[in-house]
């Protein structure tokens, strides 16, 4: 099974809830369980919230999702001038900003932040998905089609 979400939106704040809840139905549709679901949230909450916030550059920004089997990817691309996440300095722990690299960082399953000069940047999101029982993307990953359970009707 593969699903891919390619959203164009504007770096406006009224995007980060639309492209939240787009995805969320899409998990929540395959069975995604709860806390893998906030936990997708919040990581693409931050990514987003990140452009809005700190790209300097372009009026629009990505976020490309794909979900494959038992693993969810997530690309936000923006067109600003990029950054250096090893640059970034660690917030004070009572902090109400700055803590969204080590959100991602903490939620994540593989995380990778890249910074193409005069480009923009790439944060690019790793999770991997569990299902509830009987769920419908339980049911259409690879290796249970391969164990012979037939799909839903």
């Amino acid at each position: 099974m593969e699903i891919s979400l390619d959203l164009l939106l504007p770096r406006d704040a009224a995007s980060v809830p639309a492209s939240r809840r787009l995805l969320d139905a899409a998990l929540t549709a395959l069975g995604v369980e709860d806390q893998i679901r906030d936990d997708i949230e919040a990581m693409l909450t931050e990514a987003c919230t990140n452009v809005i916030r700190h790209a300097e550059h372009g009026a629009h920004y990505t976020v490309r999702v794909t979900i494959q089997d038992r693993r969810c990817m997530i690309k936000v691309i923006d067109a600003g001038t990029g950054f250096d996440a090893g640059q970034v300095p660690h917030p004070e722990p009572a902090a109400e900003r700055g803590r969204g690299l080590l959100i991602m960082k903490a939620l994540a399953d593989d995380v990778r932040f890249c910074s193409y000069p005069q480009d923009g940047a790439l944060v690019s999101l790793e999770k991997h998905l569990r299902y509830g029982e009987d769920s419908l993307g339980g049911l259409l990953t690879t290796d249970a089609l391969d164990e012979g359970t037939p799909p839903p009707a």
